[in-house]
């Protein structure tokens, strides 16, 4: 699809256009960017503790020449670069790394150990390759620095903690995000892939990334001895009940047209062979995308888990008590198909067509999606950045193996192909929306 980008209307005056893509030559900032990403990729901090990490960000974006604020939703970056007028583009990274210890043999990888809430000792790894973002989004805030005779408007550049815990986005919302610096008319952000080759690209329109909660379930009974269960009522028995009857809230009660997920993740119950519980908790994980599934899913739960318990001799005060956790709860992610189909032009412009892929929707969450379910509706696009070598890549295909995922202690993004293709595509769609006519 062709698109001509012209200037905004209030300078009707001048003929000029905007150029089609950018001219990026990374030739001379791709050492630095490098250097960049190997520094954060051996300093990863867990979630909520991106102190050092955040102050990285800052500290570039301050150089660039933008108005910086640190310490936004925890150790949240807001940088603003207004450069005329026009539209105000949000482009969002994380900052977050994993309690992983790494295993890729890299001879950069991660050392890092540190004690947990839990008092144990673990490593710290960019096992979700949020250095990879944070490179990219400092290279493209890079460029479109250097390329602002090409773009007019305000570029606002995020660095969000805590996204790994789903508790960043609604940080930074809950600060005044959209009211305190700016008010985004545009949302977009990239996330690196572990089934994508570097040098490429993957996204689709509409749903691309699921909702999540976490549910816990906890089944009350009557404990006693093992050899009397006729004198009990046996929360395990319930709990097995329980855990075949929820499988149907998916295959029976949903349309088979809709995506759904409901994963008993954890069961616990009981300390010895010949004694009846008085109770077992559940934990369960619920994925989807519509918002409307979403809720079938947690009233089903609520109902089905009643319906058990009475029907073994349960009165409502003992019914089973579901707990929803909707502070780490997440929505699905939309993307926007008019923004979408716009950044898919711009970035297949800019790296070529046949590097731009079509992908589906997958049942991960991200809480990027947050910003686009806010009262100001704002259309937001993720795209997926290739980040498995290419040699890697083929000999998986040809050998039937699979690749180590997203969150393993042996992925390891082929960065030096990831980031200047990161970097031109979301320098491209940054630029493309600036100037969307």
């Amino acid at each position: 699809m062709k698109i001509t980008y012209l200037v905004a209307a209030f300078m009707i005056a001048s003929p000029l256009t905007y150029a089609k893509s950018l001219n990026l030559d990374l030739t001379k900032s791709m050492p630095a960017i490098e250097k960049f990403y190997l520094d954060l990729h051996q300093s990863p901090e867990l979630s909520y503790h991106e102190q050092e990490t955040g102050q990285k960000i800052a500290s570039q974006l301050t150089k660039l020449g933008f108005d910086v604020t640190d310490n936004v939703g925890g150790f949240g970056v807001v940088g603003i670069y207004k450069n005329g007028v026009g539209p105000t583009i949000m482009i969002r990274t994380d900052t977050d790394g994993l309690p992983i210890t790494e295993q890729t043999g890299k001879p950069y990888a991660s050392k890092v150990q540190v004690t947990n809430e839990q008092g144990n000792k673990v490593g710290v790894m960019h096992g979700c390759g949020h250095d990879i973002h944070m490179s990219s989004f400092i290279g493209t805030a890079e460029q479109l620095i250097a390329h602002k005779n090409e773009w007019q408007g305000t570029l606002m550049m995020v660095a969000q903690p805590a996204e790994e815990v789903g508790g960043g986005a609604k940080a930074m919302l809950s600060e005044g995000l959209f009211s305190k610096y700016a008010k985004p008319d545009h949302v977009i952000a990239l996330h690196v892939s572990a089934s994508v080759p570097a040098g490429k690209v993957s996204m689709k329109n509409e749903y691309t990334m699921a909702s999540v909660d976490s549910v816990d379930i906890t089944i009350k009974g009557k404990g006693g001895h093992g050899a009397y269960p006729h004198t009990t009522v046996d929360p395990v028995v319930i709990a097995a009940r329980t855990v075949l009857a929820l499988q149907t809230i998916t295959s029976r009660e949903l349309s088979p047209l809709e995506p759904s997920v409901v994963t008993v993740g954890s069961i616990h119950g009981g300390s010895k062979h010949n004694v009846i519980s008085d109770e077992v908790k559940l934990q369960l994980t619920l994925r989807s995308y519509n918002p409307e599934v979403r809720e079938a899913q947690i009233a089903a739960i609520k109902r089905i888990t009643a319906g058990i318990a009475q029907s073994a001799g349960l009165s409502e005060p003992h019914y089973p008590v579901v707990h929803v956790h909707e502070d780490e709860s997440i929505p699905s992610t939309y993307n926007n198909p008019e923004q979408t189909n716009i950044v898919r032009s711009a970035i297949a412009d800019a790296i070529g067509a046949t590097n731009v892929l079509e992908t589906k929707a997958v049942m991960a969450g991200e809480d990027f999606g947050l910003y686009g379910r806010t009262d100001e509706n704002i259309p937001i696009t993720l795209f997926w950045l290739g980040g498995v070598n290419q040699q890697q890549y083929t000999n998986a295909i040809k050998s039937n193996q699979t690749l180590p995922s997203l969150h393993s202690s042996k992925f390891a993004p082929d960065y030096k192909v990831a980031l200047p293709t990161g970097i031109k595509a979301m320098s491209n769609a940054a630029v493309a929306l600036f100037n969307k006519k």
